[in-house]
């Protein structure tokens, strides 16, 4: 009975997949029953799906400076982390990834499924002001240093 019950437990995984920004909330949603399929399949348990929509990235990925980040939270075997990777890294709208495991021995059963959740994401960056601070940064042309110093190369 107790070799029963050891052979029901399961690993916590979490998988972080960047989206194109430019994909509507369908195809979102056709990416998230793909992972969903693929849990099922393998003998996992999918306990929710929360899309942050979309955020700034810290650097261009694929060339796009914002990104629609989804999260996914299930529970399986090592072997199913690969496959929900190999599917993902084959997929066109999906930019990055990142799995990380949570938790060793979990019983399937003491974690229910919960709904999946949707966040509004950031704001669009039609801030007044933002881009006024950054002109008169680093990159502002104007760096009173520099002019010093070519200055003081010219009279010597």
């Amino acid at each position: 009975m107790a070799e029963t019950q050891a052979a029901t437990r399961l690993r916590e995984y979490e998988t972080i997949f960047l989206v194109k920004p430019d994909l509507t909330d369908d195809n979102v949603d056709k990416l998230k029953e793909r992972v969903r399929g693929i849990v099922g399949r393998e003998g996992g348990k999918l306990l929710r799906f929360t899309v942050w929509g979309k955020k700034k990235t810290l650097f261009p990925v694929a060339k796009q400076p914002r990104a629609i980040y989804v999260h996914a939270s299930y529970l399986g075997g090592s072997k199913l982390v690969a496959e929900v990777e190999r599917n993902l890294r084959n997929l066109d709208e999906v930019t990055r990834y990142i799995s990380v495991k949570i938790a060793d021995e979990v019983d399937p059963e003491s974690r229910p499924v919960l709904e999946d959740l949707k966040l509004a994401g950031d704001v669009e960056e039609a801030r007044p002001g933002a881009p006024a601070e950054r002109e008169g940064g680093f990159r502002g042309g104007e760096e009173p240093g520099v002019e010093a110093e070519e200055e003081s190369t010219e009279e010597a």
